[in-house]
């Protein structure tokens, strides 16, 4: 059923990304980048914004209906009679109007033993915070309220929207240089291979395209983890000034002992970044995270 869910809103966001970037190419009239004659430069940047902020600027717009279908999270009542639900409810609004959020986010729980929470939504008024069962049966309601504190704090920096224009960004200029520097390759062979002809073979073009987007794309992703894990060093300091320093430090210290608890059925990329721990990966530079020790470290620092 997981994987059912994945394909058809892989195929259900890619179709709405074609869809619109087509519409918008067609709109404007954007002519092809790639001619008898070369590049086009400015009209090849154009096409590469368009592509590479449409599908982020998607995403964010569709995150909260994606989180609740693939995460499963039920959202909570505002009116709600469950002494739980309304004690976690009230904690996420008296947080949210510390942070100074003039509408409250929606509170969800979502079903995994895993212990984490995680906040998503397209702006700072139509945001969502969700928190997992396992988190509410497992952690002390201070160091709840800490783990709150911290996704509140990731609401009020505008963190879901500044990852998309980073996305965005880093989507745009993997395009942008990987086209750019496979024609620079591609016309470098056809003349070698023939000097009497300088045309670039379209099919030799796209597969040095693919694997310069490779390659890029990996070390654009080097940026956008690293200030990935700047971020989290700032809503833990955020937690920690809404929900009090050590309801923050207690609740990373209860994270360390419970980490090695996973659900691959919630471990899902479109909301990996802003959950409050996750894991380092096969290389720090490519972790969203920092390590747990360093963050509570960072806390203890804190003034």
């Amino acid at each position: 059923m997981a994987v059912a869910k994945r394909i058809a809103l892989f195929l259900t966001v890619n179709f709405l990304v074609v869809l619109t970037v087509s519409g918008i190419l067609s709109f404007f009239n954007i002519q092809p980048f790639l001619n008898s004659y070369g590049l086009n430069y400015g009209q090849l940047a154009i096409f590469c914004l368009i592509w590479g902020f449409v599908g982020a600027l998607i995403s964010l717009m569709l995150s909260k209906i994606i989180a609740k279908w693939m995460m499963g999270v039920v959202v909570i009542d505002p009116n709600t009679r469950d002494p739980a639900h309304a004690t976690l409810l009230r904690t996420v609004h008296n947080l949210a109007q510390k942070a100074g959020l003039t509408e409250m986010p929606e509170v969800g729980i979502y079903d995994s033993p895993e212990v984490n929470a995680f906040a998503t939504g397209p702006t700072r008024s139509r945001s969502l915070v969700a928190v997992s069962s396992g988190l509410l049966s497992r952690l002390q309601y201070g160091e709840v309220e800490g783990v709150l504190g911290h996704e509140i704090a990731h609401i009020a920096n505008g963190d879901m929207v500044t990852m998309t224009l980073l996305q965005g960004v880093i989507n745009a200029f993997v395009m942008f240089f990987a086209r750019v520097v496979a024609f620079a390759i591609a016309r470098g062979f056809s003349r070698n291979s023939d000097e009497e002809s300088a045309s670039v073979s379209p099919m030799f073009y796209q597969i040095i395209v693919m694997v310069l987007e490779i390659v890029f794309m990996i070390l654009g992703t080097l940026v956008i983890a690293a200030f990935s894990r700047y971020r989290e060093f700032r809503a833990d300091e955020g937690g920690a000034r809404l929900a009090g320093k050590e309801k923050m430090i207690s609740a990373l210290s209860a994270l360390q002992k419970t980490i090695q608890i996973k659900d691959p059925e919630h471990d899902q990329q479109s909301v990996q970044a802003l959950k409050i721990s996750s894991n380092t990966g096969f290389s720090r530079f490519f972790a969203t995270h920092p390590p747990l020790e360093k963050r509570i470290a960072n806390l203890q620092n804190m003034r």
